[in-house]
């Protein structure tokens, strides 16, 4: 499956959908997002059930600002509509897939517990962890 570029008017839309959302945040002039596109789509087509999803940061500005992207590449995945991880950088294929792999086997419901407790000051489900 090929990338799909989101806007801010598309972004909101795909990242709560139901299902993993990867988003690479990235630049034409960026070297390390350029040695990344390769992975990152050939990863696209090994996973056909998961949306790999591109925000170009010079015509996304608001998207980047608001996500308060500082550095590109910045991955971000979303499952369920609940960002699980986002963090600037290039990986290699093999982490990148690892990765994958870790946001298929979370136990959503967990995540959703250890978060209101994060926003519940923590009093609640005291084994959440940060």
């Amino acid at each position: 499956m090929s990338t799909v570029e989101l806007t801010k008017d598309t972004f909101e839309q795909a990242v709560t959908s139901d299902g993993i959302v990867l988003v690479d945040f990235w630049a034409d002039w960026c070297g390390p997002c350029k040695q990344f596109a390769p992975i990152y789509n050939k990863v696209s087509e090994a996973n056909p059930d998961i949306t790999f999803a591109k925000v170009d940061t010079e015509d996304q500005p608001e998207l980047a600002g608001a996500f308060e992207i500082r550095s590109i590449p910045t991955l971000m995945i979303f499952r369920d509509g609940v960002m699980v991880y986002g963090q600037p950088g290039a990986l290699p294929e093999a982490p990148l897939v690892d990765l994958i792999k870790q946001a298929r086997e979370l136990d959503m419901e967990e995540v959703r517990k250890q978060i209101a407790a994060q926003q519940n000051g923590g009093h609640e489900g005291s084994d959440a962890q940060a």
